[in-house]
């Protein structure tokens, strides 16, 4: 299975009858499937079968579909509106005998208000059930696109998410092998803190005792490191077989970051710190990428 990106936008058009219709979709970020559906008034009767359709396509992300249609080709109806023009008729014989005027003409007559009307030719039922057909037809086509541009992110995605992952692999790598978690370091820092407590005059064999297991405490990060590779690898298991893999990889980022917090907080000298902080920082980025993924 192929990665996917939540992001993308997509376009279909067609013709059937007397009816043009265009579909634009267009797809963000969001933490489930959230779907804005704006149709034309009238063509609610399709609103079902299109979102469960977008429904069997996509997963995650907040899709905004817009249904725009014209009927077109179609001659009007023009159409007296008979009391209308009777009444206009009466007033003006009415008027026209108390007032020396010139008779009204025709063009004048019909351009009152409501004597002429200008309307759509009656729809016919078949031909509306045919364009709603090719309309959700349409959409399906315009899912196909808006599938093809997010595998296509997705892909290019998988290729910065790897090479976060590497990043990580790397560091965690530096941080094993940090000078200062050797038994010579160690071994120095605790002569320097026996050294202090006999200085002080207040030498304690208890507290010896406390130093030296709290500096092998700071020192051993090997359960973080251990955890931080099983996690980029999981990480490259799920990235490898694709799919909808968004919030497994974005558990997996809070885990990394975890542990790289406490990496940090156990460091012991300035090169283990330096290389705790370049960690958090990928493992950040890693996480920002991951919340494009479906």
């Amino acid at each position: 299975m192929t990665l996917s990106s939540m992001t993308g936008f997509a376009r279909s058009h067609g013709i059937s009858g007397p009816y043009s219709w265009t579909w634009e979709i267009k797809s963000v970020n969001s933490k489930g499937l959230d779907m804005r559906l704006r149709l034309p008034p009238g063509w609610d009767a399709i609103e079902p079968v299109v979102r469960a359709r977008a429904a069997e396509a996509v997963t995650r992300g907040a899709l905004q579909a817009t249904l725009m249609v014209e009927r077109t080709g179609i001659v009007p109806v023009v159409r007296v509106n008979e009391p209308v023009l009777a009444a206009v008729l009466e007033t003006l014989k009415r008027v026209g005998a108390q007032v020396n005027a010139d008779p009204p003409r025709l063009d004048g007559i019909l351009a009152i208000k409501g004597v002429v009307e200008v309307a759509e030719a009656q729809e016919s039922e078949d031909e509306r059930r045919a364009a709603e057909t090719a309309a959700v037809a349409g959409f399906g086509a315009a899912l196909q696109s808006l599938a093809e541009m997010r595998q296509h992110e997705g892909a290019a995605l998988g290729k910065i998410l790897n090479g976060r992952l590497d990043e990580i692999a790397d560091l965690a790598a530096r941080a094993d092998a940090a000078p200062g978690r050797k038994a010579d370091a160690i071994r120095q820092r605790l002569s320097e803190q026996i050294a202090v407590l006999m200085e002080s005059g207040r030498f304690d064999q208890d507290r010896l005792y406390q130093e030296a297991l709290l500096l092998a405490s700071k020192a051993d990060i090997r359960e973080e490191l251990d955890r931080l590779t099983a996690h980029v690898a999981q990480a490259r298991k799920l990235l490898s077989g694709g799919g909808a893999i968004g919030r497994r990889l974005d558990f997996l980022s809070q885990e990394l970051n975890r542990e790289s917090n406490t990496l940090c907080a156990k460091s012991n000298d300035t090169e283990l710190t330096t290389t705790g902080l370049e960690l958090k920082t990928v493992v950040e980025q890693f996480r920002e990428q991951v919340q494009n993924l479906e």
